[in-house]
């Protein structure tokens, strides 16, 4: 048994075809007719502001320019894809938050940096200071007893036990 979806429904686009016994060559729908309308009128009007004259030259390309246009708009429209959530969406695009790529300040400059002639050096701890505390850790350590032979270990790196 076959389930019939209400598909065929919707594929069949509401389509003027021209007044009665004249049609038009070509299919269009409503929608198309009414985005071709606007997009004429912006394209005569940028057609304008840029310096072209109102001649027939002009207004062949801009009727070109406004069917190009107009079937890329088209092609991107459904009935599952409204115009208006379309345009809904090409607003929220242009408008939405975007990341900074440029770096906040200016030219890097090595104004503020101090620089020496000599380099930075370890400072050496007074050996007064350091023969106290060595004294009075030791004072309050046990003293340890050596271990005599070869395996008997001075220091502990980095749990790496090193022989002697």
């Amino acid at each position: 048994m076959r389930v019939r979806t209400d598909d065929e429904v919707y594929r069949v686009d509401a389509v003027w075809l021209g007044p009665p016994k004249a049609t038009f060559p070509w299919r269009a729908r409503y929608v198309a007719w009414g985005v071709g309308i606007v997009v004429f009128l912006l394209v005569t009007a940028l057609q304008r502001q840029l310096g072209f004259g109102f001649d027939f030259i002009n207004t062949g390309w801009g009727f070109v320019i406004t069917i190009a246009l107009t079937r890329f708009i088209c092609t991107r429209i459904s009935h599952e894809r409204p115009l208006s959530s379309v345009m809904a969406m090409w607003v929220r695009e242009l408008t939405a938050p975007r990341e900074t790529t440029s770096g906040r300040g200016g030219a890097a400059s090595a104004a503020r940096i101090r620089v020496n002639r000599e380099r930075p050096r370890r400072r050496v701890k007074s050996k007064k200071g350091a023969k106290r505390a060595s004294d009075a850790t030791r004072s309050q350590q046990q003293p340890r007893t050596q271990q005599p032979g070869p395996d008997r270990r001075k220091k502990e790196v980095r749990g790496v036990r090193t022989p002697a």
